[in-house]
């Protein structure tokens, strides 16, 4: 479905662009990843929309069959990436799983701001991105994908997730296409 509108409360949830998984290879090059989604949350915070932040430092518990990396991340390997200019204002959440909304109170702190929509964009498309976008949906939320501000280290999952799974979620558009509409909006009010 193309991009039509954003609510009057629309956050922008940033996942996972932090300093160990910048540095991991990705289909996309991640200058161009971190460019949109800095201007995505530069705009948004003009606009006075929330801006919610989040990183990961740690994985779920339970069995699987791929093996995990163990023993503790390097030093700063959770921090988040400066070109975010994370603000006093924004929502900082510390994931442990690949969606940003289980086991963390994202749901809560954006219900509180009276969100009704989110923006996604960040890393991994397959994992982090796609499992927020389902949480948020599932939650109830108007779900718009950031397409050109996410990649993935797969081709195969990314470009699945955009043409199988996104559409059937929400919407997607471009990171500009969606500060367009910001604007937009903005201007009408």
């Amino acid at each position: 479905m193309a991009l039509t509108t954003l609510d009057p409360v629309t956050a922008l949830i940033i996942v996972d662009l932090q300093r160990g998984i910048v540095a991991l290879p990705s289909v996309h090059p991640i200058g161009d990843v971190v460019a949109h989604a800095s201007a995505l949350a530069a705009a948004f915070r003009q606009h006075r929309q929330p801006v919610a932040l989040v990183n990961v430092a740690g994985g779920a518990p339970g069995r699987t069959e791929r093996p995990r990396p163990g023993g503790p991340f390097p030093d700063g390997w959770t921090d988040l990436i400066p070109e975010l200019d994370r603000q006093p204002d924004d929502i900082a959440v510390t994931k442990r799983t690949w969606g940003a909304f289980a086991s963390t109170d994202l749901e809560s702190q954006l219900r509180q701001r009276g969100v009704t929509q989110v923006v996604v964009a960040g890393v991994a498309t397959g994992t982090g991105v796609e499992s927020t976008a389902r949480q948020a949906y599932e939650a109830g939320f108007n779900v718009t994908l950031a397409t050109d501000a996410m990649t993935d280290p797969r081709s195969e999952a990314h470009d699945y997730s955009i043409a199988n799974v996104f559409p059937r979620l929400g919407e997607s558009g471009s990171a500009q296409a969606i500060i367009d509409l910001l604007a937009a909006r903005s201007a009408q009010t």
